[in-house]
């Protein structure tokens, strides 16, 4: 069982709740440049089919915010503008209609700016994220530290908090993101112990596809077992639709999202009569991805565990040396040549979906 929820302030980013027990959130963010907007737009869309509930862009000069009107309306989820320094392109992102900013007051100049956007995001009732990360610590900071530390980190939060709440402003989420897991894990503990802020959970620079999700699970799935969390990004070196797949995993493997499509499959041993298995799991996985279906489909290679796990399977396969086995809601329904295993398994899962979506 996990531990209720940290109980966070509520906020809204468009149509999506975030804080105050609302399901936590995945997000990701676009690698195509916003002012291209095919691309970007293509992009989006496809985050958004792979289960997507929020997506930021960068914006880094006018074109790109002129752009974030036309990607507001590309994937049907709502859209986060990140931006720094130059709080004009702040003000056009609200002006061209985005759901929420992610932006640090401290680094958007005097006061006088920071009031301008906060005003601003107050009249178009839309939120901002204060991201912090371990490599970009504010020269004080380090100076106090020696070094960035999730002490640091935690510090460097609170100071752009404190300006935004000193503007009466508190539509406020915050995320504390580190390459080193551990520095990671103990800067969203503290601040998780500071304040009643939705924490926004990832670990930054992590690394290509499988170094990447593995560091970013270590940490997020101790945090949210703690209850620590409110959205959450899986940052990768790889096509964002792989944060999106990634993040699922990791919620319905917690129980904390519920739904999607699962693929279980034996990791193979000597008892293997097939060399087939490795290709034929990927492929399933593959192509059931972006499949929102509360369905358990599993890939098993040997009559020890397959028929077990194939009987607690929706649809599954039980592979031998020439034939492969087909079982559906737990009855063995009928054999076929190991070629033909991947689209007789797939064939069944179609007409399970077909008929549960009529």
């Amino acid at each position: 069982m996990m531990p209720a929820r940290r109980k966070t302030r509520a906020i809204s980013i468009g149509n999506v709740a975030v804080g105050d027990g609302a399901p936590i959130s995945i997000q990701s963010m676009t690698t195509a440049r916003s002012a291209d907007i095919e691309n970007c737009a293509a992009q989006i869309r496809s985050l958004a089919a792979a289960g997507c509930d929020i997506v930021r862009v960068a914006v880094l000069d006018e074109a790109d915010a002129a752009a974030l009107g036309k990607l507001k309306t590309a994937g049907g989820m709502p859209l986060v503008a990140d931006i720094h320094f130059d709080y004009r392109l702040a003000l056009e992102a609200i002006r061209q209609g985005v759901d929420a900013l992610r932006i640090n007051p401290g680094n958007i100049g005097e006061r006088a700016r920071v009031e301008a956007v906060v005003n601003a995001a107050k009249n178009a009732g839309i939120p901002i994220r204060i991201g912090v990360n371990g490599g970009s610590l504010e020269k004080h900071i380090l100076e106090k530290h020696g070094r960035p530390t999730a002490a640091g980190m935690v510090e460097s939060a609170l100071e752009h908090v404190r300006i935004l709440e000193d503007l009466d402003f508190l539509d406020i989420k915050v995320s504390l993101k580190s390459s080193d897991p551990l520095m990671t894990m103990e800067a969203n503990r503290i601040f998780a112990d500071e304040c009643d802020i939705p924490l926004h959970l990832g670990v930054t620079e992590a690394g290509p596809l499988l170094t990447g999700a593995v560091r970013n699970s270590a940490v997020l799935a101790v945090l949210l077992s703690e209850g620590i969390g409110d959205t959450l990004r899986i940052s990768l070196s790889a096509d964002p639709v792989f944060e999106v797949r990634a993040a699922r995993v990791l919620l319905t493997s917690l129980g904390l999202r519920s739904g999607g499509l699962r693929v279980v499959s034996c990791p193979t041993c000597g008892r293997c009569q097939t060399t087939e298995l490795f290709a034929i799991a990927s492929h399933i996985e593959e192509k059931l991805a972006d499949i929102r279906a509360d369905m358990t489909v599993a890939v098993m290679g040997c009559a020890v565990n397959g028929p077990g796990e194939a009987r607690e399977a929706d649809v599954a396969a039980v592979c031998s040396d020439r034939y492969g086995y087909i079982y559906v809601e737990g009855r063995k329904t009928r054999s076929v040549p190991m070629a033909e295993l991947s689209d007789a398994l797939l064939e069944e899962v179609e007409k399970l979906t077909s008929s549960d979506a009529g």
